[in-house]
This record gives structure tokens, sequence and C-alpha cells, in this order.
């Protein structure tokens, strides 16, 4: 598809993902409008990109009469707005009015308006822990969390409105995804950033529960591709896609990646009780996009690592001062 001078509305836009897919879509000739409450997203993550051809209204999704204002002017939706695991855990039914009663009011707006193409980007989370490996799409769905389980809800709507009033919808399953701006702070803060920031900081790196809980990571710039050329591919209207490495790393393995990567290869690590919800096993059958659009990662790694602490070597704070809003036990912040 053509996306020079398309409107293009990135609900979630200034979130991690979100900001580097509106910077990939801008770069692609589209004009975008990025819809982001700021509750995970964050004004520095797309600042430099703002202008004529991009701008960023900071509105909840929850509120529908702006959010049908802006659905009205859109051509395609990349619908990325939710919260996230650990915030399901202390808070379900927010988790799941974000994340699933708002998606379906999407969907209905966007069917009213007539968009080109609904692209909603659900979780690897739907999955649960693996029952065979690697997971193609049909693989069961048996989320552990509010959180997987309210983004399979999205799912199954996004599908409904393709089957039962013909809107044009793909449904995108991102793996884990690590990169510039992902989260190290709050109830959003994942596993790869705390390992390096920890580690620079001198301080180990927690690992929930005994450490042999795979993941599929892929670096940020490879997701955000897959999502724009596996959402906007005319053979994938009405399909459901994974967009991952196809490798897998236990969680023990990836501290001493970190170790590598930053070179303190003497950097601890502690463990503590299993995570609640804690998904086992995570690894994707990408056969699927492979086929489609020819997708495959170009970031190993070992070089995204190296990538991410550059990127944080550049931000002008120390590990220390990033730190200072991580919360380990992130599932127990109050609702």
């Amino acid at each position: 598809m053509n996306l020079h001078g398309k409107s293009i509305l990135v609900t979630g836009g200034a979130g991690f993902i979100g900001s580097e897919l509106s910077r990939q879509l801008l770069a692609a000739g589209a004009k975008v409008v990025i819809v982001d409450n700021l509750a995970n997203g964050k004004r520095e993550n797309v600042a430099e990109i703002l202008g004529d051809a991009c701008v960023l209204r900071v509105t909840d999704i929850r509120d529908y009469p702006a959010m049908q204002a802006l659905v009205r002017e859109a051509d395609i939706i990349f619908h990325l707005a939710c919260l996230g695991v650990r915030h399901s855990i202390h808070s379900p039914l927010e988790n799941h009015a974000v994340n699933a009663e708002a998606t379906l009011h999407l969907l209905k707006m966007a069917h009213e308006k007539g968009v080109e193409r609904f692209v909603y980007v659900s979780s690897s989370e739907v999955y649960g822990t693996a029952m065979q490996v690697p997971q193609p799409e049909t693989h069961p769905t048996f989320p552990m969390t509010v959180y997987g389980a309210a983004k399979l809800a999205g799912e199954a709507y996004t599908r409904a409105y393709h089957r039962t009033y013909g809107l044009p919808t793909v449904v995108i399953r991102p793996f884990n995804t690590y990169g510039p701006r992902c989260h190290h702070e709050g109830d959003s803060g994942e596993v790869i950033p705390k390992f390096l920031l920890r580690t620079l900081a001198g301080k180990p790196m927690v690992i929930f529960g005994d450490g042999t809980q795979t993941r599929d990571f892929t670096f940020v710039s490879d997701t955000a591709r897959g999502i724009i050329e596996a959402g906007l591919a005319q053979a994938a209207i009405g399909d459901t896609i994974n967009i991952g490495s196809g490798f897998e790393i236990r969680v023990r393995d990836l501290a001493d990646e970190v170790r590598a990567v930053t070179g303190k290869t003497d950097a601890q690590v502690i463990h503590e009780q299993d995570r609640p919800g804690d998904v086992l096993r995570l690894y994707s059958d990408t056969t699927k996009a492979r086929a489609l659009i020819g997708f495959a990662p170009q970031v190993t790694l070992r070089e995204g690592l190296a990538r991410l602490l550059a990127w944080y070597q550049a931000q002008g704070k120390s590990p220390e001062e990033l730190l200072a809003h991580e919360i380990v036990k992130n599932w127990e912040v109050k609702a």
C-alpha cells in the first residue's frame, strides 16, 4: 500500500513501540496523528517528529466523542494503546476497560467511517505458556493474566468486525520487544532495560523464579516494520500474524548476554519469587510472516543490546537517575 498522503491514526503512538511505528510511517510519506494519554507514553518519545505531517493529540481512547472526531479523519488505524501485563494484576477492571472495551468502541467507529485498514496490535501473551514450540498462530490461546485475556478479547472483536461487517482488519501478535524508549520504570518495566540499567548501576539483576523461563526478543525497529508491512499487506486482511525473532533465550542466559555487552562480567544476579501469572515459555513461529511479507529480523540480540546500551549512554542521565522510578515487584503497585 502506498502511504504517501494517507492519514494514519496511531493509538498509543507516544509509547515505546508506537513511537517507532510513527517514525516509520512518517518516513514512508504518511500523515500521522498520534493519540496518547501519556500514562505510559511520553511526549519526548515523539517530540522531534512533531510538525505539519505528525501531530500529537493527548487524549484517552476512552474519550469516545474525541476519538470519534479523530477516526472520521483517518484512512488507516494502527491500534496500539493499552495498559500492560503487570498493570492488569493490580488493576484488572481498568485494564479490561482500556484493552478490550475501548477496542470494541474503536472498531465500531472505524466501521462507521469505512477506514481502509484497521490494524490491531495484540500480544504474544494471548498464548500463555507454550504447549508446543515454536508457537504458530494456531497455537491454543490460554492467557495467564487479565492483560492477556483482554488483548485476546480485542483480537476476537477485531476478527468479528471483519467477518460480520467486512471491515478490513489485521491482527498482529508481537513477541517481546526491546530497544530505545523501552520501559524500565513503574508497572511497565521490562526485563532487558532493567537488566541493563541495574548492571550499569552496579546493582544485581533480578530474576523472578529460576531463570529457565524463555522469551523471544525482537528489536523495536524490526517489530515496528513487521507491524506495518503485515498490517498493510492485502493478503493479510482478516488474518492473525506473529511478529517475532523466531529465537528463544532463557532469562538466565539473557543475564549472560547483558554481562557480555556491558563488559561487567562479574555482574550479580539475585532470584526472587515467581511473578504471578508469569508465562514460562514464548517462542514465535514466524512462518506466516515470512511467507506473506518476507519478514526477517535485521538486528540480532547482541547487536540490539549494544544499540540500547549506547542509547542509554547518550541520554545524559546516570543509570542511578534512570532507575529512580523502578519498582522491582511492579505488580504490587497500588491501584
